[in-house]
């Protein structure tokens, strides 16, 4: 029995780690700033799960799976700065930088629909943190109902739930704000 030559050298960790960083730094770091809505806080936590994937990466039995974990690892983050901000309430002392807030929002395209962006993202803001996380994940992220539940650590059909509630939430919530309307809905009605 012959074996399969190998034609291509084994990727290292660090190859493979800046891979990682390169294919998904701003998709994290757009994700990361849908939750906290703050442009610093958005790059810790990103900046947080390449950390834990430096530190914990090689213990991934499939690599391919980097995508998922990487998502999950800035929700948890998040959710974890939730709890400890009502335990400890703190002050923030300066403003964001508008500048980089306005380009991450400005990159994303909400379901291939060019809105209008302040009217997109004032309903987005307006909707609780449960229903926006899969409504991003989904829409602006690309993420299927399975990874988002591994994300989210909920079951599937919660997020197909949650979804559903989301895009009413948002429709609704569009429907009511005050002046030029989108000539289009960001989110079909199924039938």
């Amino acid at each position: 029995m012959a074996r399969p030559s190998v034609t291509s050298k084994a990727m290292t960790f660090e190859e493979h780690f800046k891979e990682l960083v390169d294919r998904w730094y701003e998709p994290l770091c757009r994700f990361a700033y849908s939750l906290s809505r703050n442009d610093s806080e958005a790059k810790d936590l990103t900046q947080n799960a390449f950390l834990k994937w430096a530190r914990q990466g090689r213990g991934l039995r499939d690599s391919a799976r980097a995508k998922t974990w990487l998502f999950s690892v800035v929700n948890n983050e998040f959710l974890d700065q939730i709890r400890q901000r009502t335990r400890h309430p703190a002050t923030e002392l300066s403003e964001a930088n508008t500048s980089t807030i306005h380009s991450i929002r400005e990159s994303n395209d909400i379901a291939g629909q060019s809105l209008d962006a302040k009217l997109v993202w004032s309903a987005l803001d307006s909707l609780e943190e449960r229903f926006r996380t899969p409504l991003v994940l989904f829409y602006l992220q690309d993420h299927s109902y399975r990874e988002i539940a591994e994300i989210m650590d909920v079951p599937i059909g919660t997020v197909m739930s949650r979804l559903r509630r989301a895009k009413d939430q948002l429709r609704e919530v569009m429907d009511r704000q005050p002046g030029e309307k989108p000539t289009i809905t960001p989110f079909e009605k199924e039938a």
